[in-house]
């Protein structure tokens, strides 16, 4: 697995990580950031031709 590759994985993890306390926690401004950077790094990934799961 290459660096972007390894990069990509841990940032989309880290960020469905912080997306699901943001919802429990009910910080309706951080979810709205995290899904707007998972929206990133699935677009980055895709541009590069990473396949990445739908959930991390």
């Amino acid at each position: 697995m290459g660096e972007l590759t390894t990069t990509i994985h841990q940032r989309l993890t880290d960020a469905y990580e912080s997306l699901r306390v943001a919802h429990d926690t009910g910080d309706d401004l951080l979810v709205e950031a995290q899904r707007a950077e998972i929206d990133d790094l699935r677009r980055t990934a895709a541009s590069h031709g990473i396949d990445v799961p739908r959930c991390a």
